[in-house]
Protein backbone atom coordinates (compact mmCIF):
# COMPACT_ATOMS: atom_id res chain seq x y z
CA UNK A 1 0.00 0.00 0.00
CA UNK A 2 2.81 2.37 0.83
CA UNK A 3 4.53 1.76 -2.50
CA UNK A 4 1.22 2.21 -4.33
CA UNK A 5 0.51 5.59 -2.73
CA UNK A 6 4.09 6.77 -3.16
CA UNK A 7 4.31 6.05 -6.88
CA UNK A 8 1.76 8.68 -8.03
CA UNK A 9 3.47 11.26 -5.82
CA UNK A 10 6.85 10.62 -7.43
CA UNK A 11 5.29 10.66 -10.89
CA UNK A 12 3.47 13.89 -10.13
CA UNK A 13 6.66 15.53 -8.92
CA UNK A 14 8.48 14.34 -12.03
CA UNK A 15 5.82 15.80 -14.32
CA UNK A 16 5.93 19.09 -12.46
CA UNK A 17 9.72 19.20 -12.76
CA UNK A 18 9.63 18.54 -16.50
CA UNK A 19 7.11 21.34 -16.98
CA UNK A 20 9.21 23.98 -15.23
CA UNK A 21 11.03 26.70 -17.16
CA UNK A 22 14.28 25.70 -15.47
CA UNK A 23 14.07 22.13 -16.81
CA UNK A 24 13.46 23.46 -20.33
CA UNK A 25 16.47 25.77 -20.00
CA UNK A 26 18.67 22.91 -18.76
CA UNK A 27 17.63 20.82 -21.77
CA UNK A 28 18.33 23.72 -24.16
CA UNK A 29 21.69 24.39 -22.53
CA UNK A 30 22.77 20.75 -22.81
CA UNK A 31 21.56 20.42 -26.41
CA UNK A 32 23.20 23.70 -27.41
CA UNK A 33 26.49 22.82 -25.74
CA UNK A 34 26.63 19.36 -27.35
CA UNK A 35 25.71 20.78 -30.76
CA UNK A 36 28.38 23.47 -30.52
CA UNK A 37 30.97 20.92 -29.41
CA UNK A 38 30.19 18.77 -32.45
CA UNK A 39 30.14 21.75 -34.81
CA UNK A 40 33.57 22.88 -33.58
CA UNK A 41 34.96 19.34 -33.88
CA UNK A 42 35.59 19.09 -30.16
CA UNK A 43 37.37 22.43 -29.86
CA UNK A 44 34.69 23.54 -27.39
CA UNK A 45 35.80 20.80 -24.99
CA UNK A 46 39.44 21.88 -24.72
CA UNK A 47 40.57 23.28 -21.38
CA UNK A 48 41.42 26.71 -22.78
CA UNK A 49 38.10 27.11 -24.59
CA UNK A 50 36.06 25.94 -21.61
CA UNK A 51 38.03 28.22 -19.32
CA UNK A 52 37.37 31.22 -21.55
CA UNK A 53 33.69 30.27 -21.87
CA UNK A 54 33.06 30.23 -18.13
CA UNK A 55 35.36 33.19 -17.46
CA UNK A 56 33.30 35.45 -19.69
CA UNK A 57 30.03 33.99 -18.40
CA UNK A 58 30.61 35.51 -14.95
CA UNK A 59 29.69 39.12 -15.77
CA UNK A 60 26.50 38.30 -17.77
CA UNK A 61 25.32 36.14 -14.86
CA UNK A 62 25.76 38.90 -12.29
CA UNK A 63 24.33 41.55 -14.63
CA UNK A 64 21.25 39.38 -15.18
CA UNK A 65 20.82 39.07 -11.41
CA UNK A 66 21.24 42.85 -11.04
CA UNK A 67 18.31 43.35 -13.41
CA UNK A 68 16.33 40.51 -11.84
CA UNK A 69 16.16 42.07 -8.38
CA UNK A 70 14.52 45.20 -9.85
CA UNK A 71 12.18 43.16 -12.04
CA UNK A 72 11.12 41.43 -8.80
CA UNK A 73 9.23 44.61 -7.82
CA UNK A 74 7.90 45.16 -11.34
CA UNK A 75 10.42 47.86 -12.29
CA UNK A 76 13.45 48.16 -14.60
CA UNK A 77 17.01 49.42 -14.33
CA UNK A 78 18.26 50.75 -17.66
CA UNK A 79 21.47 52.05 -16.08
CA UNK A 80 22.81 48.67 -14.98
CA UNK A 81 25.19 48.24 -17.95
CA UNK A 82 26.79 51.68 -18.02
CA UNK A 83 26.95 51.68 -14.20
CA UNK A 84 29.00 48.49 -14.37
CA UNK A 85 31.39 50.14 -16.81
CA UNK A 86 31.63 53.32 -14.77
CA UNK A 87 32.31 51.46 -11.51
CA UNK A 88 35.03 49.49 -13.31
CA UNK A 89 36.63 52.72 -14.55
CA UNK A 90 36.44 54.30 -11.09
CA UNK A 91 38.05 51.22 -9.55
CA UNK A 92 40.90 51.27 -12.07
CA UNK A 93 41.32 55.05 -11.66
CA UNK A 94 41.54 54.70 -7.87
CA UNK A 95 44.26 52.08 -8.19
CA UNK A 96 46.32 53.82 -10.91
CA UNK A 97 45.84 57.56 -10.40
CA UNK A 98 45.05 57.77 -6.68
CA UNK A 99 47.25 54.85 -5.64
CA UNK A 100 44.73 53.16 -3.36
CA UNK A 101 45.31 49.50 -2.41
CA UNK A 102 43.36 47.01 -4.48
CA UNK A 103 40.97 45.91 -1.67
CA UNK A 104 40.02 49.54 -0.95
CA UNK A 105 39.48 50.33 -4.64
CA UNK A 106 37.38 47.18 -5.08
CA UNK A 107 35.17 48.05 -2.10
CA UNK A 108 34.86 51.63 -3.38
CA UNK A 109 33.68 50.41 -6.81
CA UNK A 110 31.05 48.16 -5.21
CA UNK A 111 29.96 50.92 -2.82
CA UNK A 112 29.63 53.37 -5.74
CA UNK A 113 27.30 50.96 -7.51
CA UNK A 114 25.17 50.57 -4.38
CA UNK A 115 25.00 54.35 -3.84
CA UNK A 116 23.93 55.03 -7.42
CA UNK A 117 21.33 52.27 -7.13
CA UNK A 118 20.08 53.77 -3.85
CA UNK A 119 19.88 57.15 -5.58
CA UNK A 120 17.72 55.60 -8.29
CA UNK A 121 15.44 54.16 -5.63
CA UNK A 122 15.16 57.45 -3.76
CA UNK A 123 14.23 59.28 -6.96
CA UNK A 124 11.56 56.70 -7.76
CA UNK A 125 10.09 56.84 -4.24
CA UNK A 126 10.09 60.60 -3.67
CA UNK A 127 9.28 61.82 -7.18
CA UNK A 128 6.92 58.92 -8.05
CA UNK A 129 8.43 58.97 -11.54
CA UNK A 130 8.51 55.62 -13.32
CA UNK A 131 11.78 53.74 -12.77
CA UNK A 132 12.14 53.39 -16.55
CA UNK A 133 12.47 57.18 -16.86
CA UNK A 134 14.63 57.59 -13.75
CA UNK A 135 17.16 54.93 -14.75
CA UNK A 136 17.15 56.16 -18.36
CA UNK A 137 18.21 59.56 -17.04
CA UNK A 138 20.80 57.95 -14.78
CA UNK A 139 22.17 55.97 -17.71
CA UNK A 140 22.56 59.14 -19.77
CA UNK A 141 24.27 60.99 -16.92
CA UNK A 142 26.72 58.15 -16.30
CA UNK A 143 27.53 57.93 -20.00
CA UNK A 144 28.39 61.62 -19.93
CA UNK A 145 30.52 61.21 -16.81
CA UNK A 146 32.47 58.32 -18.31
CA UNK A 147 33.57 60.35 -21.31
CA UNK A 148 33.53 63.82 -19.78
CA UNK A 149 35.61 63.02 -16.72
CA UNK A 150 37.85 60.21 -17.93
CA UNK A 151 37.90 60.70 -21.69
CA UNK A 152 38.48 57.90 -24.20
CA UNK A 153 41.68 56.67 -22.55
CA UNK A 154 42.28 53.11 -21.35
CA UNK A 155 43.27 52.02 -17.85
CA UNK A 156 45.46 48.95 -17.69
CA UNK A 157 48.10 47.27 -15.49
CA UNK A 158 46.16 48.41 -12.43
CA UNK A 159 46.51 45.39 -10.13
CA UNK A 160 48.56 42.24 -10.76
CA UNK A 161 46.74 40.50 -7.92
CA UNK A 162 43.30 41.30 -9.32
CA UNK A 163 44.34 40.21 -12.81
CA UNK A 164 45.79 37.01 -11.34
CA UNK A 165 42.38 36.34 -9.79
CA UNK A 166 40.77 36.92 -13.18
CA UNK A 167 42.96 34.35 -14.93
CA UNK A 168 43.31 31.56 -12.36
CA UNK A 169 41.10 28.49 -12.08
CA UNK A 170 40.10 26.01 -9.41
CA UNK A 171 39.30 22.44 -10.46
CA UNK A 172 39.10 23.64 -14.05
CA UNK A 173 36.63 26.47 -13.35
CA UNK A 174 37.80 30.12 -13.44
CA UNK A 175 37.76 31.87 -10.07
CA UNK A 176 35.69 34.75 -11.48
CA UNK A 177 32.99 32.27 -12.52
CA UNK A 178 33.04 30.64 -9.07
CA UNK A 179 32.70 34.12 -7.55
CA UNK A 180 29.68 34.78 -9.76
CA UNK A 181 28.19 31.43 -8.68
CA UNK A 182 28.64 32.42 -5.02
CA UNK A 183 26.86 35.72 -5.75
CA UNK A 184 24.00 33.78 -7.36
CA UNK A 185 23.66 31.57 -4.27
CA UNK A 186 23.61 34.64 -2.01
CA UNK A 187 20.90 36.26 -4.15
CA UNK A 188 18.88 33.04 -3.99
CA UNK A 189 19.25 32.96 -0.19
CA UNK A 190 18.15 36.61 -0.03
CA UNK A 191 14.85 35.88 -1.79
CA UNK A 192 14.27 32.42 -0.29
CA UNK A 193 15.36 32.92 3.32
CA UNK A 194 15.13 36.61 4.30
CA UNK A 195 12.18 38.78 5.24
CA UNK A 196 13.41 41.61 3.00
CA UNK A 197 13.54 39.28 0.00
CA UNK A 198 10.01 38.03 0.60
CA UNK A 199 8.84 41.63 0.99
CA UNK A 200 10.32 42.49 -2.43
CA UNK A 201 8.34 39.67 -4.02
CA UNK A 202 5.19 40.70 -2.16
CA UNK A 203 5.55 44.31 -3.35
CA UNK A 204 6.09 43.15 -6.91
CA UNK A 205 3.23 40.66 -6.88
CA UNK A 206 0.62 43.04 -5.46
CA UNK A 207 1.67 46.39 -3.96
CA UNK A 208 -1.81 46.99 -2.54
CA UNK A 209 -2.01 43.60 -0.81
CA UNK A 210 1.57 44.00 0.42
CA UNK A 211 0.71 47.36 1.97
CA UNK A 212 -2.33 45.86 3.71
CA UNK A 213 -0.02 43.15 5.10
CA UNK A 214 2.29 45.75 6.60
CA UNK A 215 4.97 45.62 3.90
CA UNK A 216 6.58 48.98 3.10
CA UNK A 217 6.57 49.26 -0.68
CA UNK A 218 8.91 52.32 -0.67
CA UNK A 219 11.42 50.36 1.41
CA UNK A 220 11.21 47.46 -1.05
CA UNK A 221 11.91 49.87 -3.93
CA UNK A 222 14.96 51.28 -2.14
CA UNK A 223 16.32 47.82 -1.32
CA UNK A 224 15.77 46.49 -4.84
CA UNK A 225 17.53 49.40 -6.57
CA UNK A 226 20.37 49.52 -4.03
CA UNK A 227 20.93 45.76 -4.42
CA UNK A 228 20.81 46.11 -8.21
CA UNK A 229 23.50 48.81 -8.05
CA UNK A 230 25.60 46.74 -5.65
CA UNK A 231 25.49 43.77 -8.03
CA UNK A 232 26.50 46.09 -10.88
CA UNK A 233 29.50 47.07 -8.73
CA UNK A 234 30.35 43.39 -8.24
CA UNK A 235 30.11 42.87 -12.00
CA UNK A 236 32.48 45.83 -12.41
CA UNK A 237 35.07 44.16 -10.17
CA UNK A 238 34.76 40.91 -12.14
CA UNK A 239 35.21 42.94 -15.33
CA UNK A 240 38.39 44.48 -13.94
CA UNK A 241 39.70 41.05 -12.99
CA UNK A 242 39.02 39.23 -16.26
CA UNK A 243 39.77 41.94 -18.84
CA UNK A 244 43.03 43.51 -17.66
CA UNK A 245 42.05 46.90 -19.14
CA UNK A 246 38.98 49.13 -19.13
CA UNK A 247 37.86 52.21 -21.04
CA UNK A 248 34.77 54.35 -21.49
CA UNK A 249 33.03 51.78 -23.71
CA UNK A 250 32.89 49.08 -21.03
CA UNK A 251 29.29 48.18 -20.24
CA UNK A 252 27.71 49.53 -23.43
CA UNK A 253 26.80 46.02 -24.61
CA UNK A 254 25.35 44.78 -21.32
CA UNK A 255 21.85 46.27 -21.38
CA UNK A 256 20.23 43.67 -23.65
CA UNK A 257 21.83 40.67 -21.87
CA UNK A 258 20.75 42.13 -18.51
CA UNK A 259 17.12 41.86 -19.61
CA UNK A 260 17.47 38.74 -21.74
CA UNK A 261 18.83 36.51 -18.96
CA UNK A 262 16.07 37.05 -16.36
CA UNK A 263 13.20 37.29 -18.85
CA UNK A 264 14.19 34.13 -20.73
CA UNK A 265 14.90 32.58 -17.33
CA UNK A 266 11.26 32.94 -16.27
CA UNK A 267 11.24 36.22 -14.30
CA UNK A 268 7.94 38.07 -14.59
CA UNK A 269 8.05 41.61 -15.97
CA UNK A 270 5.08 42.49 -13.80
CA UNK A 271 7.01 41.56 -10.67
CA UNK A 272 6.52 39.05 -7.88
CA UNK A 273 8.36 36.14 -9.56
CA UNK A 274 12.12 35.55 -9.71
CA UNK A 275 14.29 32.64 -10.78
CA UNK A 276 17.98 32.78 -9.92
CA UNK A 277 18.66 29.40 -11.54
CA UNK A 278 16.66 30.32 -14.63
CA UNK A 279 18.52 33.62 -14.97
CA UNK A 280 21.91 31.89 -14.75
CA UNK A 281 20.87 29.17 -17.22
CA UNK A 282 19.61 31.78 -19.67
CA UNK A 283 22.92 33.65 -19.35
CA UNK A 284 24.67 30.34 -20.15
CA UNK A 285 22.55 29.90 -23.30
CA UNK A 286 23.20 33.49 -24.41
CA UNK A 287 26.90 32.86 -23.89
CA UNK A 288 26.59 29.81 -26.18
CA UNK A 289 25.09 32.09 -28.83
CA UNK A 290 28.01 34.51 -28.42
CA UNK A 291 30.55 31.71 -28.82
CA UNK A 292 28.72 30.46 -31.91
CA UNK A 293 28.86 33.95 -33.38
CA UNK A 294 32.61 34.15 -32.75
CA UNK A 295 33.36 30.63 -34.00
CA UNK A 296 31.53 31.00 -37.31
CA UNK A 297 31.96 34.72 -37.96
CA UNK A 298 28.25 35.53 -37.82
CA UNK A 299 27.42 39.22 -37.98
CA UNK A 300 26.89 40.49 -34.43
CA UNK A 301 23.72 42.33 -35.47
CA UNK A 302 22.07 39.03 -36.38
CA UNK A 303 22.85 37.69 -32.91
CA UNK A 304 21.31 40.78 -31.29
CA UNK A 305 18.27 40.37 -33.54
CA UNK A 306 17.82 36.75 -32.49
CA UNK A 307 18.23 37.44 -28.76
CA UNK A 308 15.89 40.43 -28.98
CA UNK A 309 13.30 38.39 -30.85
CA UNK A 310 13.48 35.63 -28.24
CA UNK A 311 13.01 38.15 -25.42
CA UNK A 312 10.04 39.70 -27.23
CA UNK A 313 8.56 36.26 -27.85
CA UNK A 314 8.86 35.31 -24.16
CA UNK A 315 7.21 38.58 -23.10
CA UNK A 316 4.35 38.14 -25.58
CA UNK A 317 3.86 34.52 -24.55
CA UNK A 318 3.68 35.55 -20.91
CA UNK A 319 1.13 38.25 -21.69
CA UNK A 320 -0.94 35.77 -23.68
CA UNK A 321 -0.86 33.20 -20.87
CA UNK A 322 -1.95 35.88 -18.41
CA UNK A 323 -4.86 36.91 -20.63
CA UNK A 324 -5.98 33.28 -21.06
CA UNK A 325 -5.74 32.71 -17.31
CA UNK A 326 -7.88 35.75 -16.54
CA UNK A 327 -10.51 34.68 -19.09
CA UNK A 328 -10.75 31.16 -17.73
CA UNK A 329 -10.64 32.16 -14.05
CA UNK A 330 -13.64 30.94 -11.99
CA UNK A 331 -16.38 33.49 -11.54
CA UNK A 332 -15.40 35.56 -14.56
CA UNK A 333 -18.22 36.50 -16.92
CA UNK A 334 -17.73 37.26 -20.57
Amino acid sequence: MTATTATPSVATRSRRTVRTAEFTLVALAVIGFVALSIATQGNMLTADTLGAFFRFLAVPMVIGLAQMVVLAIGQMNLSVGVLTGYCAMIGAWLMIEVGLPTPVAVLAAIALGALVGLGNGLLVVFTRINAFIVTLATMTIIEGLRYGVHGPGTYQDYSPGLQWFGQKSLLGLPLVFLAAAVVAVLVWLFFARTVAGRHLLASGGSPFAARLSGVSNPRSILIAHALSGLLAGVAAVLTLAQSGSVNATIGDDLLLPSFAAPIIGGVALAGGVVSVLGTCLAAFIIRLVDVTQAQFGINRRWVDLIVGAVVLGVVLAGALRGKITRRTAPGRTS
